[in-house]
């Protein structure tokens, strides 16, 4: 019994290092807990410079929330749309007011709005680096759709400025 989990755990690191170096093989980047969190400070300090409090939430590639912010006496409502606007960027790879703007105008575009998943109000949008789409950042309850879009992107600026 011992030798046969040696022999599994030999072959599944042969396999994984094969894997690393198969050109058919994509190593993706991820949102980290450290990062969410930088980004999320930094999205609320943003907030807060503009004498605005909200909720901001980061998600991973797979659409989980890595790590959410709440200011004092944000209503509850918002916390759960911080997090659905930053799915729907990440889901979309793009902000969410955009997104919302073209639901609007457009009506190719009309049925997003039916999507249950979506929440097409601004305030979304995805954290890239190096042009991947690794996650993204939410906000709301700052005042509207342009404040809690503006929050993220100065937050998302002041962290990850080289790639967004």
């Amino acid at each position: 019994m011992h030798k046969t989990r040696w022999s599994l755990l030999l072959g599944a690191l042969c396999t994984s290092a094969a894997l690393a170096q198969s050109p058919d093989v994509k190593i993706h980047s991820d949102v980290s807990l450290a990062l969410a969190n930088q980004v999320l400070d930094a999205t609320l300090q943003a907030c807060h410079a503009d004498q605005h409090t909200a909720v901001a939430a980061v998600v991973d590639r797979g659409g989980n929330l890595v790590a959410l912010q709440r200011d004092d006496n944000i209503g509850p409502h918002n916390t759960q749309a911080a997090q659905r606007k930053a799915f729907t960027a990440l889901s979309t790879k793009t902000p969410t007011r955009q997104l919302a703007e073209s639901a609007r105008n457009n009506p190719e575009s009309q049925n997003l709005a039916t999507v249950s998943d979506l929440l097409l109000l601004g305030g979304g949008v995805p954290l890239r680096s190096n042009g991947e789409v690794i996650g993204a950042v939410g906000v709301a309850g700052a005042g509207g759709s342009a404040t809690d879009e503006g929050c993220a992107l100065k937050g998302i600026h002041k962290v990850l400025p080289q790639d967004q």
